[in-house]
Order: structure tokens, then sequence, then C-alpha cells
């Protein structure tokens, strides 16, 4: 017996040690010497405490891939996923539950635009090289670094990374922002089945205007419709990817600051994973400098900042996607009528390669008018064909050489051309320098309709509204530079057209844009590093207020109880704040969710439903939906029954107590947000047990919410809420002092696992706290923890 205890316990000591052994081997180096082929020269690489590489190099390709080379061995698996993304690929490693996603990617045709668009490319050009110089980088580390964790347990083969990948990428983080490809199914849906009175509190102009007729589409066209609107939803917040949602920016001329020069500000709003989406790193070279927020294989930064300049970006979310209904030959099914004429249809055939399992064939259809979307997910005919128009595959768009001269842009001239070369998607470029000039352009090929162009909805290829005449010049793009008042704020809202364009898009409200506006042009307050964090961490928003107010009388009426008009009496005084430790904001949101369910689940079914809620229209529909007394969203569309507003607001709110109380606890303080409203990071293999336990990180109780400043958000659904994107990146950047620049990672700067660095910024993320971002050359040296050494081979 005893030998036998020896055994197992000598048995449990070598497993432990095996298991050390294997961990430490996967972990990054970050000290030491290392040997590169192609390197001119030896690069030092600083890390600081908080794992981000200092890139100190004698000329700008060796900083570039020594830059692949560090940015790798953090977050390998990391640009593994995206590209498979992007390329519809998951399946090879995860399955027949991603095909899906895999045929959605593949039919809109990310790789096969990224091939087309390498081949256009200047291979001597600058920003080619050093997007050549960096893949490198990132091979030589994948050669003969060692291969993440997710690798093994996913048995995945290295194989180079290349400039296609890039690109790639950059096509699904543009897709990430169209919400017109989830949005428009749903309102030309409710505009057929339902009538137009029922769009009236969407806020629309001329709904009908180049519309697709009514009754143009059947049941299987909507059931097409309505998956292909799900399945995109779900690769997106499903993926544990990460997606861009909105944005807060704002600069400010020295008039309006402490220093008295220019203050910048950002916090993209964009969805949280594991790894964090940003990683940061300070590149050096000779007549280059630059600390920058870094995505996945993309080499150039998409935020940053040095001694003479920065930026940040919010999305404009302008409408440059159109679906578009196609009139098919009856007599054969192969070609669409375009142009006076019967057209081939561009027809390929792929393979979908699914792990243990036998390849799945996809048919992939193109048109004149874009790629045909509504037979992806079943390769079920649809009886109407829709194509889908997108000006990131139209348009020449030039992304590469617009960061790579963003990256170096001093001046408000190069910003603004570096700024005029950005067509997909649309991006406001917030820019600030230390000599005192601050500007704002909505960088976007903004696409030219016809005038009965609505395209909210499906358009009719047989009407003028499915045309295209071009594309607008960016000078007539609204953007301001230097502006009197001093400050200019960006936050996903409608901005103003001074050459009078039409900007179709699905914008946020103008709450949080508002708010942000109002505190920034106080008079007699003047901005520094330490208040303006306090505006970036707001938790308050006037938009409740706008849902409540139309509906006070209504539930004073529906309160039973003593304790349910208490609670109506605080709702009605709420200021619309969202700190933990409140219950109002729990109260508030469920409400919502009840109500929109109440007035809207009979008539649109569950998946249209669901669909709507995904979209960003309904943030703006909900507070006109409370505002009209006499919407036939009120009545019941099954049984035909008329309702008043009255009784559908009681029902959503006994409906939003009962579930409270049966998922929080019958005391109503019980339901602090807090406790209600989490932030889960989620790493893409996090959703299965026992890998969430390995690999995810959280929860924390969030702050914040739906549009606040600082926007921690959740879909509209019952508590509890878990949220799915907020800022993924907090900076502020006093031009006094550029070299004491403040930001934060929500998570940590290393996507390997059991890195210190993988997770050392989640609480400090969440309590509100902002690093130094070491710029200056003795706050380097300071900061310092390990430094490796990159020899030529």
């Amino acid at each position: 017996m005893n030998r036998l205890i020896s055994f197992s316990l000598a048995l449990l000591g070598f497993l432990a040690l095996a298991g050390t052994w294997y961990i430490e081997s996967k972990q990054p180096q970050r000290s030491g010497t290392l040997h590169l082929s192609a390197l001119d020269a030896a690069v030092n690489v600083h890390f600081d405490e908080r794992g981000v590489p200092h890139i100190q190099a004698q000329s700008e390709l060796d900083a570039y891939r020594a830059f692949g080379y560090v940015h790798a061995q953090d977050r390998l698996f990391q640009m593994e996923i995206m590209r498979r993304l992007a390329r519809g690929e998951l399946s090879e490693i995860l399955g027949q539950k991603t095909v899906k996603f895999d045929r959605l990617f593949r039919t809109l045709r990310l790789y096969q635009h990224a091939q087309q668009y390498t081949q256009t490319l200047d291979l001597e050009s600058a920003p080619v090289q050093a997007l050549q110089a960096y893949l490198d980088g990132v091979n030589q580390f994948q050669e003969q670094g060692p291969a993440p964790l997710e690798f093994d347990l996913l048995n995945i083969t290295p194989r180079p990374y290349t400039i296609e990948d890039t690109i790639s990428i950059a096509g699904y983080l543009a897709y990430s922002f169209a919400a017109a490809f989830r949005t428009e199914p749903t309102l030309s849906f409710i505009r057929q089945e339902l009538g137009e009175d029922y769009l009236k509190i969407f806020n629309l102009d001329t709904p009908s205007q180049g519309a697709l007729p009514q009754l143009a589409l059947n049941s299987h066209d909507w059931t097409q419709l309505k998956t292909i609107a799900q399945v995109s939803q779900e690769a997106l917040f499903n993926a544990g990817l990460p997606q861009f949602e909105g944005s807060n920016a704002w600069v400010m001329d020295g008039s309006k600051t402490t220093s008295g020069k220019p203050l910048l500000a950002g916090d993209p709003h964009i969805g949280f994973s594991v790894p964090a989406v940003w990683y940061e790193a300070h590149l050096q070279a000779p007549n280059f400098e630059l600390y920058g927020h870094f995505q996945a294989l993309n080499p150039f930064a998409l935020l940053g900042h040095n001694h003479e300049f920065g930026w940040s970006v919010t999305m404009f979310q302008n409408d440059d996607l159109d679906l578009i209904a196609l009139k098919i030959n009856p007599d054969n099914p192969q070609q669409i009528w375009h142009n006076n004429a019967w057209q081939d249809l561009d027809i390929q055939t792929q393979w979908i390669v699914i792990k243990d399992q036998e390849p799945e064939k996809l048919i992939l259809k193109r048109s004149a008018y874009g790629p045909i979307i509504n037979e992806i997910i079943n390769m079920q005919a649809p009886t109407t064909p829709i194509a889908m128009w997108w000006a990131f595959l139209e348009t020449e768009n030039p992304v590469l050489e617009a960061f790579y001269e963003l990256n170096r842009a001093n001046t408000l001239k190069k910003a603004r051309k570096a700024a005029s070369k950005i067509h997909a998607p649309g991006l406001n470029i917030l820019w600030a320098n230390a000599d005192g000039d601050i500007a704002w352009w909505a960088a976007a090929k903004i696409p030219i309709r016809h005038h009965s162009a609505q395209p909210a909805f499906i358009l009719d290829s047989q009407s003028a509204a499915s045309q295209k005449r071009g594309f607008y010049p960016f000078s007539d793009n609204p953007h301001e530079e230097n502006p009197a008042r001093g400050y200019i704020v960006s936050a996903n809202f409608l901005p103003a057209s001074p050459k009078k364009i039409p900007l179709p898009g699905y914008y946020n409200p103008i709450d949080r844009g508002a708010q942000l506006a109002k505190q920034l042009g106080q008079p007699g307050i003047y901005w520094n590093s330490l208040n303006t964090q306090t505006v970036q961490l707001g938790e308050r928003t006037d938009y409740g207020q706008r849902v409540i107010s139309p509906l006070l009388n209504d539930l004073i009426a529906a309160a039973a109880t003593a304790e349910e008009q208490t609670l109506v009496q605080q709702l009605g005084q709420w200021q619309g704040d969202y700190p933990v430790d409140s219950y109002l904001p729990s109260l508030f949101t469920e409400f919502s969710y009840q109500l929109l369910k109440a007035a809207m689940l009979d008539e649109l079914g569950e998946n249209f439903f669901q669909n709507l809620l995904r979209t960003r229209v309904i943030d703006s529909a909900l507070p006109l939906l409370a505002a009209s007394a006499d919407t036939p969203w009120w009545n019941n569309h099954i049984s035909g029954t008329q309702q008043t507003r009255q009784q559908v607001v009681t029902q959503a709110w006994q409906a939003a107590l009962s579930h409270l109380r049966s998922t929080l606890g019958e005391d109503p303080s019980q339901w602090h947000w807090g406790n209600a409203h989490t932030l889960t990071h989620t790493h893409p293999l996090g959703q299965q047990k026992p890998l969430d336990s390995l690999l995810n990180v959280g929860p924390f109780a969030a702050p914040g919410g739906h549009e606040t400043p600082n926007n921690l958000s959740s879909g509209y659904s019952s508590a509890p809420w878990a949220v799915e994107y907020g800022p993924s990146t907090r900076r502020i950047i006093d031009f006094a002092t550029p070299e004491h620049a403040l930001g934060i990672n929500p998570l940590g700067q290393s996507g390997v696992r059991f890195d210190r660095h993988y997770a050392d910024q989640a609480k400090a993320y969440m309590q509100g706290q902002y690093f130094q971002q070491h710029l200056a050359e003795e706050d380097i040296k300071q900061h310092t923890q390990s430094t490796l050494i990159l020899n030529p081979q």
C-alpha cells in the first residue's frame, strides 16, 4: 500500500512538473537575445511594467520586423482566428458549428477581394515594404517560437501570414460596421407585412421611395433573409472576436485647456474579447516615432500619438451597403436582368473543409450589383435573389497607404490627405497637434444614390433607386478644422452636412454626443488630463428620461401596490445614472425590454424581433414608440385586438417586476446594477466548459450603460445582462506633455494564458484607472522591466 501511495505521489509530482514545464515553454520571451533574419542592425525591445514593447531600431523596416515578432509572440492565436474568420476557414479547426460563418464570409468574398486588392499594390512602396517586414517578423516567430496553447488544443498546422490575410481582416472589421446587412431585411419586412404606419417610429424619410414593391417577397424569401440577419449577428457577437459598435472622441484647442495646448481624448467602443482588441507598442527609428494601438496582422496603428500629434477614431456609421432584389430569368435561373439584357451570373464552386467531417460544397454567385447573399446558409434557391452592393468591395480604398500616412501626419495638410484615402468603412478621424491645430474629418467614400433611394430598405434593381452615380468628393464630406468654439465632439450621431449631401446611415441617438458637448462647452471650464477622466468615465444619460417621461402617467396607473408606486415615483425622478449600487438602472433596462417585447413580438415573430433588437435603429425607435399614444404597435397583431398604450405599459411593467423578483430577489434593493450587469471577457474557445474557466476573465460588476459616456453595453434582453461592448481603451493626451499621455487596456497586452500580462489591467479598467503611456526616453529607462535584443541572423 505504501509503495502504491509513493508511486501515486511521484506520478502526481511528475505530472505537475510536466504541466509547469509545458506552461513555461509557451510564455513570451522578453529578455535575452534572439536572432532574426533580414535585420540590418540590432534592435532593442524594452518591455515596461504593462508588457508594452518599446522598440528602438536603426531603420523603419527593422522596427516593423521586430514589431511583427513581438506582436506575434503575444497575439499569434488572435491573428490566426481572425484570419480564419475573415477567410471563411473556421470550420477546419472548429467543426460543423462554424460552417454557417464560413459560408457567410466566403459569400462576402473578403479573401477574394483581398487577393485582387493585393494585385494592385506597388510592392516597392513604403507602406507595402513596411507591411512585408512586419509579416516577416510574424512568420519568423511562428517558425522558431512556441506554438500557442490554442494551436495544440485545436491541432492547427501553422502556415505563413500574407498581405492577403491583413486585407481580409480589414474586410472583417469593415463588415462589423455594416449595420445595413442586419437592418434592411427587418425594416423591409415591417413595411411589406405590416404597413408604413408601423415605420413611423423609425423616423425614416420618404420610406416608400425606391424600395422593393410591396408583396414582392414571399415567406420563403423572408425565412432566408431573417436567417441571414441572424447569422450575421452571431458571426459578430458569438465568435468571441471584436466588432466595432460606436465610440467617443473629442479634441480641444488651447483656448479650452489648462495647459494652453490641444487635448485629445478617445475611447472606441468595440466588442470585448480575449485577448483584448488593441495591442500597444512604441516604435522608434530615425525620423519616425509612434506610440500606437494596433490590430492583429496590421503594422499601422489605428490610434496613435507622439510628441508632435495624435488622433483617435469613431465610427461614422454611414450606410455604405445596399441590399438589392434582382429580377431572375424564368427560363434560366443563372441569369439576372441588367442594363436591358439578361446577364450571366459569375458562379464559383468552393469546398469548406470541416474538422472530422467530409467537406461541404459551396456555390458562390455574383451579379453586377454584388454577391448574392440569400441562399448561402441552406443553399436553397431563393424566389428573389438579393445582391449586396458594398462600398468596401466597390472602391479602390487605399487603406494601407491611408494609415501609413496617418501614422506620420504631423500637419493638418498631411492628416487631411491621409483621411481622404479611407474609403470604407466610414470613420471619423479626430486629430490634434502640438502646434495648436485640431480637426475632424468624416472619412468615407459616400455613394451618390438616386434621389428616390431610401437605402434603409431592400431596393429594387428595376428602379433608379438601385443605381449609383459614383461618389461625392472628399471635400464634400462633413469636417471641421480649427472651429471657433474651440472643441469638436464625435459620438456616432448624425453629423451636420455643410455641403448638403445626403448622409443615410444607422447613427446612434444624440444623447451621448449632446451630453459630451454640453460638458465640454461649459464657459469658464478649462480641461486637463484629470477632469477629462471624469467626463470619459461618465455614467449618466438623458436617454432614460426620454423613454420614461411620456409613459409616467401610464406607469402610475400600472402600479398595483404602494411599493410599486414608490418605484414608479423614483423612476420618474431618476437622473439616468448607472452606478453599480443603484437598482433603478436594472428596473429601467428590464422595463425597456419588456415594453419592446409586449409591443412588437406579436407583429414580428421571434426571429425578426430578435434581429430588430440587435440593430441601431431600435435605440432611436424606443423613445418615439413611448411618445406615440396611437401607434399600431400597441395593438395585438395575433388576436386582432385593439389595445391602448396604457394596457401594454401595464403588461410590460408587471412582466418586468415579475422577472426581476424571480431573478434578483423580492427586495428591489437586491436589484443592484452591479449584480445584474457584468462583464466577462470571453476567449473564442471559452464558450464551452471547461475552457471557459481556463481562458475567460471575469465576471466584473460593470458600471455605466447603454448610451452613457462609459458605454458598457449589452443588447436588449432580460436580466441578468452580459456586457458585450464598451470602451476598448481610454486615452487622454495633453499636447503640453504628450510624454505623460494616459491610457488603459481592458484586459492586458498578452494573449498567452498564464502570462502575467494576460489580464493584469482588468480590475484597474473596471475601477476607472489610467496608466501612463511612456514616451520619453528617461521614462522608458525608469519603467523597463526587461530588455530583449534582436540581432541580425
